[in-house]
């Protein structure tokens, strides 16, 4: 079975210009084209075009959906024994860290999250004038 890894890029958001070229679609056609032959000079295959959403900061506090255009290629992996063996190295024993029960008695009980974020009014007060 071949195995492949993948590289995703994002897509070239204008065009290139270049000699003979004229219009934003053949300028943008052309940055296509550069992109997609480099990669595949590397040896990188091309499968597809994928538009996914991605928040993003807008101002200070607020946020926005903005969608990303990427471009996902393939290639296969050089040997597939060599991928195999980085996948899942052989491990002869895995060491156990066991904690003794003695121990795990005396622990302190932590509180649920519920309890944690609760403040009521047995809070302690803050005196900001001392610093």
């Amino acid at each position: 079975m071949t195995q492949y890894e993948y590289e995703v890029v994002p897509a070239p958001r204008k065009g290139k210009k270049a000699k003979g070229i004229k219009g934003s679609d053949g300028r943008f056609a052309h940055a296509m084209t550069e992109l997609l032959n480099d990669m595949a000079t590397e040896g990188w295959e091309y499968q597809r075009t994928d538009t996914l959403p991605s928040e993003e900061r807008s101002g200070f506090t607020g946020r926005t959906t903005v969608y990303q255009n990427l471009l996902v290629f393939r290639r296969p992996l050089a040997d597939v024994e060599d991928v195999a063996a980085v996948a899942s190295p052989k491990i002869d024993s895995i060491p156990t860290v066991e904690e003794p029960a003695q121990e795990r008695q005396n622990a302190p009980r932590l509180p649920s999250a519920e309890d944690a974020n609760a403040v009521g009014d047995h809070a302690p007060a803050v005196d900001r004038q001392k610093a």
